[in-house]
């Protein structure tokens, strides 16, 4: 296949499959080359070292998984269908499984590290905008952003350890819409004794 055939979004696309598989150790060059099937020199068309390849998947998954679905999401008027869009956004299908956990066990490196830092303060940042427009005070917004963010992580985490121990956690499951509306209701709570019931939009 020639260099030309495979973009730069192709080889970060495949390092965060990589680091998905086994971390900042699996995005290897050779590797990558093989699964997109071209030549080492087609990567250093795109990218001086790997490095710069790590640093690159990193920034892409802030943008798809943070970026975008901040401006997304922001674009619903109602704060209730805010907060359940963004729920069903996050627990939904993940387009690389198991991306999210191995990035948050991958932060002794720098890259990582950094950007998993960016992202997180991003999220809860957001987490406790959407949660003040549903009506809650500052710090009580703060801390349910704080415990979301958590129930996020460990939904995640819960996903990928123990598929069969906890089904609903997968998107595919007959039971997980039942279990996302109850943990979306866990976190709004009182906020929901106050307002009508809004069903998500898509984002």
């Amino acid at each position: 296949m020639a260099k030309g055939k495979v973009s730069k979004d192709d080889w970060t696309m495949g390092a965060l499959r990589a680091l998905a598989r086994g971390g900042v150790a699996a995005v290897a060059v050779d590797g990558l080359a093989r699964e997109l099937g071209v030549t080492r020199g087609s990567f250093y068309w795109h990218f001086e070292n790997r490095e710069a390849l790590l640093v690159a998947a990193l920034e892409t998954w802030e943008l798809l998984a943070t970026t975008e679905v901040i401006a997304a999401v922001r674009q619903l008027e109602d704060p209730l269908v805010r907060a359940r869009a963004l729920f069903a956004e996050a627990l939904g299908s993940e387009k690389i499984a198991g991306l999210e956990p191995a990035l948050a066990a991958q932060t002794s490196h720098p890259a990582v590290a950094e950007v998993v830092d960016r992202v997180t303060r991003a999220r809860l940042a957001f987490l406790a905008e959407i949660l003040t427009g549903v009506g809650f005070g500052p710090q009580d917004a703060r801390h349910r952003a704080l415990a979301a963010y958590a129930a996020y992580l460990g939904w995640l985490e819960l996903r990928r350890t123990a598929p069969e121990l906890a089904p609903e956690a997968g998107p595919d499951d007959p039971q997980a819409p039942a279990a996302l509306d109850h943990l979306v209701d866990m976190i709004l709570a009182p906020a929901l004794h106050s307002q009508p019931r809004a069903d998500p939009q898509p984002v």
